[in-house]
């Protein structure tokens, strides 16, 4: 007996979302902060921790390393020049077809930082992620400023 074959049309879409804030803290601080919630201080909304690896360099990974040789590739470093510019190009957190890149940069305006995150998504985007990715982005630069602001105390 063949298998048994189904085909459906799903609707290809985008999203785009840009946050800006200001950091009390100088650009240097603050992008230590960027690479530190990209990577191991990560956490989610509810405060759980969320480690990332991040291979600060053009090519790097940002990854989950669940061990065992377990985990999620959420992207490539697109684009690093620090302290100003990270870009991740990749899947991120959508396990299904879709492509991501996020954009951070950094402008110093005297003793404080204007940090800007912009996310762009394409193709099959579920209704979860289009609702929440605005929530915990907004939540990921919340604890980068407090990352940085902590550390000039």
């Amino acid at each position: 007996m063949p298998p048994s074959t189904t085909i459906n049309q799903e609707p290809i879409s985008s999203m785009a979302i840009h946050q800006e804030i200001v950091v009390a803290a100088p650009i240097e601080i603050t992008w230590e902060a960027v690479l530190d919630q990209m990577g191991p201080k990560s956490e989610m909304p509810d405060g759980k921790p969320f480690p990332f690896k991040l291979e600060a360099w053009p090519g790097g990974r940002l990854y989950r390393d669940t061990g065992n040789s377990t985990g999620h590739l959420w992207g490539h470093v697109q684009v690093i020049k620090p302290p100003k510019l990270l870009e991740i190009w990749g899947p991120m957190m959508m396990s299904y077809p879709a492509v991501n890149h996020l954009q951070y940069r950094l402008a110093a305006e005297g003793a404080s930082t204007r940090l800007q995150l912009t996310h762009r998504a394409m193709g099959v985007i579920e209704e979860q992620h289009r609702d929440g990715l605005p929530k915990g982005f907004e939540y990921w630069v919340q604890r980068m400023k407090q990352l940085a602001e902590s550390r000039v105390r």
